[in-house]
């Protein structure tokens, strides 16, 4: 568009304030130049001598772990940080010397390839970060250079100062300062997804001085320079100065556009470079997020700590008793060992150094019995995880094909900790509800109107027995044609014929609903998008809630068509005549919304030159700031939106002012010095300033949007809480309106005890009109202590009922809850309850509620929520889930696992949480077992050898044993192995109970597994000694030497751990027989290619195979019956706890097997095993809706 005619304007967006208007700047430019506001930028003159000594980095991004000259050191530091490859690396290091039981090489290369392993996986992870920054680096953008040309150039080459041009749908390379655009007005519009997860756009405007700049010729003679703060992490401040032509103004986070958003709707924008590469803000909030580890990483770590000490102390009993008999080996010239030579002995078995032959025996023995440590544990979990995260991913039943977003494992870290969860922390708005509003009901001048049912009233009818709401439930669910009831329009069900199609000009106070809905049509930021062949209008807000408003008065007469930076349009239905008239807003201030402000104004002038401030916000800020003298209907507004809560809909109050000249004119003057000034607390100041107009306003009404459950919700609550998971939920929403959703959801249930907690009572009232915050802040402390304090004894007795209890907190006293010597009270008291809501709570506190929970029961907790407030919990829970739902994406950039909507996680958990969790369990049990059945066999021998440090083993059977022979079942097992299906998972929900309780990695379960690769060594070893002592092996005569009982040994041992993989198996797949027998299987190939080879390489392995032990038939029989031998003590305690003391999965095995899946009785008499009692859900609500009635029976009988 370079010389053609300039963009008009017919997409802005409302801005909050007039961009780059010359202000007031001296009282707060003390800021600048000082501490965190130093940077100088020289627009379009990067090159001067004053630019190149400020030395600031280049744009090249780099987001790698290593470099090539880092990777080695760095990676290695990495590996070796774990305690177990360090001492792996210690006894490799130390098998070069002569202390060494075995070969070097044999030590070395298992660690080689477990390390290399590892680090591969590594690389590969880095270079594919690699690859992107390259490509990220080397995309080009139109750059001004020397000669006045804009040329293409890579990223990675912009300076701070250039001057670049960014085109439609381009990103922008580096923090920009906006010059113009193609706008005549310098606007454009920005898609912050890849910041924030946002998919609104964003409106930016560029300082007025600079908007003329709309050609490539006008930035010939263009210099200017910018003052702003130092390079920062925070992505929606921006306090800075332009100076052009000996003229300072002001700039904002309005004209800053950030690397990596992209330029929509818009055909071209110049800007300057202001922070580069690393400097920029989104890259200085790249950092890493926090490091999760599951608890049973955790624990895994204190059992090889625990199998070290044991391993210390094996070696050191073996090492005294090693001296002790070294000392006595020559006595009087008599030999006890006489093949040890102990008469020309080195001096390890030399009787006269004794000590230090002990002590040397000591570092043999701790590499020789280093096999007790599984060496592949770390990596075979890591590709476990790898592959059960592809799964998840893979779920077909957790794939949302509204949305096409399937579950997305995003770390592998946790996948156990999913089948552990105790408790679930849980955002309501967009997680439980779909956060897609609809309009439903609206008071006008304490008039109600909307005839529509909302799902929460229909709970509240089943809970109240209602026949009026009944009847109104059965008509509309029996009503074949839905849609004549509802509204095909989306974001609009709003069904009272009393004011629609224009029938509400025929109200009585026709006049006020007039101004209530011109305020919905005015009072917004959304942008009109008109469909040029259709004509209809669509809205682009910031929020659902606003596009339900602008549609309702749509729908209601008010069309909201047009907007320009200075004026609102609007298709009008006129009262008198009938007909839609065109009129027009002059679009003065903005006055937006925020968490702590809870409203939103705009000062407009109408076609009659009247100045109004239209207002809408919460209840809890507007009716204080309503005026005295018109409060005509306040108390019938104030009980319809109490009916509104009631009933789950989420409430706004309307109100208005009509302001005179000088009023606003001194206004005006104040608002436009707070906007202009460049100082870090610039937003308070404008609240302020904004605070003093919004009084004395005049009340038009109330409006009620609903955010439906989404589908499945009750139905997951329900089976999560038999699975014993407590649920709390934390919203921002009115305890109301909270409350009511815990109805619909079953969380709450009538006839449970509500114990709620609240800073309304009379006293505290009357010290906030007093304004001693003092005092309030003490009288509101201990109130929250003494009803905490009465709720504990609340539960205390109905204990003794049996009834449960529920606790309602609000987000005022949630603040003093929390302080450090209240915390520990609150946190009894809720754990003491079914269910928890925490309403009106701020992003800061739900995360804090989240640390309490986590740290204080030491349990797995679960946090889940779907927009950018919910990023705190996310991040401090155990787990974080993101649900990929309609506030953007930035919930799931901080997650651990993303799903689209919340009843996928019944299955996340219930099924993919138990067989991970299993899983996980049973493989590192196994793990255990394998390497302690193998190196106590060393250990028996080395003590039958009386402790020579000789091994039992040939060299590479010894290396080989972890690597390949024994790893690949188990790495199965963690993938595939499932004790029931995902159809009974759902079915007996307290299966889950196994993982709350950790009953599969209990110490218990993991001293037994312990036991009995003990136990197996036992019988290996005794069994393989007792059968070949004293006779013949073979047809030959010839006894059985080391080598040939090494061998022998070994076999046993590796028949036997892959037996009892079978026997642990619960589901076989092709795989797993695959990986079991064709372990066993390789051992024999491997005998035979090993032996096969010259006796320097084989040593003691030469053609042992085919000519000792296939052709003995003694070798097969004493296989066999060490083989049944060592698996009698596993499958005799499997067989007498399935039998009589069977846990939940073992059940549920015997239910399929027999066939008793679908009998009632069997099936509810196994639910009564649950240890916790199921107290929220609708099951809940079914029992105890039995217990009433049985007890009325009682009475009445």
């Amino acid at each position: 568009m370079n010389g053609g005619r300039r963009r008009k304007l017919h997409l802005s967006k409302i801005y909050s304030f007039r961009c780059g208007r010359k202000g007031s700047l001296q009282d707060d430019y003390s800021n600048i130049g000082g501490p965190g506001f130093s940077r100088l930028v020289f627009c379009n003159d990067p090159d001067s001598y004053e630019a190149s000594v400020r030395n600031y980095g280049g744009n090249y991004v780099s987001t790698t772990k290593y470099t090539l000259a880092s990777f080695l050191p760095k990676s290695l530091f990495e590996q070796f940080r774990r305690v177990a490859n360090f001492y792996f690396l210690v006894t490799g290091i130390l098998s070069f010397t002569s202390l060494a039981p075995y070969s070097a090489v044999s030590a070395v290369v298992p660690l080689i390839i477990v390390i290399g392993a590892t680090m591969g996986k590594e690389a590969v992870e880095d270079w594919r970060r690699k690859k992107q920054d390259i490509e990220v680096n080397n995309r080009k953008v139109k750059v001004r250079d020397r000669t006045g040309v804009f040329k293409d150039t890579e990223w990675r080459h912009l300076r701070v100062g250039d001057i670049v041009k960014v085109e439609k749908d381009e990103f922008f390379p580096a923090d920009l300062l906006l010059l113009s655009s193609s706008y005549e007005d310098g606007i454009c519009y920005v898609e912050t997804m890849n910041l924030d997860g946002e998919t609104n756009l964003k409106l930016k405007q560029a300082p007025e001085v600079t908007s003329f700049l709309n050609e490539e010729s006008t930035f010939q003679n263009f210099k200017c320079i910018v003052k702003c703060e130092d390079p920062n992490a925070n992505l929606y401040t921006f306090v800075g100065s332009i100076e052009f032509e000996d003229q300072q103004y002001p700039l904002s986070p309005q004209q800053l556009l950030l690397r990596d958003s992209k330029l929509r709707n818009t055909d071209y924008i110049y800007g300057a470079v202001i922070f580069t590469g690393h400097d920029t803000k989104v890259m200085q909030n790249s950092t890493d997020p926090p490091s999760k580890r599951s608890k049973i990483e955790k624990k895994m770590d204190r059992i090889i700590y625990f199998l070290f000490f044991v391993l210390f102390v094996m070696a050191f009993v073996g090492s005294i008793f090693f001296g002790i008999w070294t000392r006595e080996d020559l006595q009087n010239g008599k030999m006890k060992r006489w093949y040890l030579r102990p008469d020309d002995s080195t001096i390890y078995f030399d009787p006269k150094r004794a000590p230090v032959a002990a002590v040397l025996h000591f570092l043999t023995a701790l590499m020789l019995f280093s096999y007790f440590i599984p060496i592949s544990l770390y990596v075979s979990i890591e590709i476990v995880k790898v592959l059960q995260s592809i799964f998840i991913n893979q779920d077909i039943h957790m794939y949302y094909e509204e949305t096409d977003k399937p579950a997305n494992a995003r770390t592998s870290n946790l996948n156990e900790e999913l089948g552990q969860v105790n408790t679930i922390l849980s955002d309501k708005t967009g997680t439980l509800t779909c956060n897609s509003m609809e309009f439903i009901k609206c008071s006008i001048a304490g008039t109600a109107y909307g005839r529509g049912v909302t799902e929460v009233e229909r709970a509240m009818a089943r809970r109240k027995g209602s026949p009026l709401i009944h009847q109104n439930i059965n008509a509309v669910n029996n009503n074949d044609d839905v849609g004549e009831f509802r509204s095909k329009t989306k974001g609009f069900n709003f069904n009272d014929e009393r004011i629609t199609s224009g029938k509400w000009v025929n109200e009585p106070n026709a006049d006020i609903i007039q101004k209530f809905l011109r305020l919905l049509a005015i009072c917004h930021t959304a942008i009109p998008e008109v469909d040029e062949n259709t004509g209809e209008v669509s809205y682009e807000a910031e929020s659902p809630d606003e596009a339900a408003f602008v549609i309702a008065a749509r729908e209601l007469g008010f069309e909201f068509y047009k907007r320009t930076q200075t004026s609102v349009s609007l298709h009008e239905l006129d009262p008198v005549s009938g007909e839609k008239v065109e009129r027009l807003y002059k679009l003065l201030d903005v006055l937006e919304f925020n968490s702590s402000r809870k409203r939103m104004s705009v000062i407009v002038r109408d076609e009659e030159g009247k100045l109004l401030l239209l207002c809408k916000g919460a209840d809890s800020v507007m009716f204080e700031r309503l005026s005295k003298d018109n409060k005509e209907f306040e108390e019938e507004t104030r009980n319809h939106v109490n009916e509104y809560a009631d009933a789950g809909l989420r409430t706004l109050i309307l109100a208005y002012r009509e302001l005179n000249e000088e009023e606003y004119i001194e206004f005006n003057k104040k608002f436009d010095e707070a906007k202009n000034s460049v100082s870090a607390d610039r937003e308070n100041i404008i609240d302020e300033v904004a605070e003093k107009i919004e009084r004395n306003l005049t009340l038009l009404g109330a409006t009620a949007v609903e955010d439906k459950l989404q589908i499945g919700v009750p139905e997951c609550i329900d089976k999560l809480a038999q699975a014993g998971i407590k649920i709390w939920v934390l919203t921002g929403d009115k305890m109301e309106t909270a409350i009511n959703i815990g109805f619909a959801c079953s969380l709450l249930r009538q006839g449970m005890k509500q114990i709620v907690i609240n800073l309304e009572s009379q006293d505290i009232k009357a010290l906030e009109k007093m304004g001693d915050k003092a005092a309030i802040s003490k009288a509101s402390k201990q109130s929250v202590l003494r009803q905490i304090t009465e709720g504990k004894a609340q539960i205390a007795s109905s204990r003794r009922s049996s009834n449960a209890s529920a606790l309602i907190i609000d987000g005022k006293s949630l603040e003093y809850a929390l302080e450090d010597d209240l915390k520990n009270m609150f946190l009894q008291l809720a754990i003491g309850c079914a269910s928890v809501i925490c309403c009106r709570s701020s992003p800061k506190q739900k995360a804090l509620v989240t640390k309490l929970v986590k740290t204080g029961t030491g349990k797995v907790t679960l946090a889940i929520g779907d927009g950018a407030n919910d990023v705190g919990m996310l991040q401090e829970a155990d787990i974080g889930v993101g649900i990929s739902g309609v506030e953007g994406m930035q919930a799931v950039m901080s997650s651990d696992v993303a799903i689209a909507q919340f009843q996928y996680l019944e299955r996340l958990l219930l099924v993919h949480g138990h067989w991970c969790y299993r899983r996980i369990s049973s493989m590192i049990c196994y793990f255990f077992y394998k390497n302690i059945a193998f190196g106590f066999t060393l250990f028996l021998y080395e003590a039958y050898a009386s402790f020579s440090g000789q091994p039992a083993y040939n060299d590479w059977y010894m290396s080989l044993y972890n690597v390949f022979f024994t790893s690949l079942p188990a790495i199965a097992m963690g993938v595939f192995d499932q004790d029931v299906s995902a159809r009974f998972c759902l079915k007996f929900p307290l299966l889950y109970q196994e993982g709350i309780q950790n009953v599969l990695f209990s110490w218990l379960r993991i001293l037994g597994w312990m036991l009995n690769g003990i136990l197996s060594a036992i019988i290996i070893f005794f069994f393989s000694i007792k059968s070949v002592e004293h006779q013949a092996f073979n047809s030959d005569g010839k006894t059985v030497g080391l080598d040939i009982l090494g061998a022998m040994m070994y076999t046993c041992v590796v028949w036997v751990v892959n037996c009892q993989m079978a026997l642990s198996i619960s589901y076989f797949t092709l795989i797993q027989h695959i990986f079991i027998w064709g372990g066993v299987a390789l051992w024999y190939l491997f005998l035979l290619a090993y032996g096969s080879l010259s006796t320097s390489i084989s040593t003691t392995a030469y053609k042992i195979f085919v000519e000792a032990l296939a052709p003995a038939p003694s070798f097969w029989v004493v296989t066999l019956l060490v083989v049944i031998a060592s698996l009698i003590p596993y499958f005799s305690y499997n067989a007498i706890q399935m039998r009589f003391f069977p846990m939940y999965h073992g059940m549920i095995q015997w239910i399929r097997h027999e066939g008793w899946a679908e009998d009632p009785e069997y099936c509810n008499m196994v639910r009564q095993r649950s240890i916790r009692p199921t107290t929220v859900g609708f099951t809940a609500r079914v029992a105890a809706r039995g217990i009433r009635n049985k007890d009325r029976g009682n009475n009445h009988a």
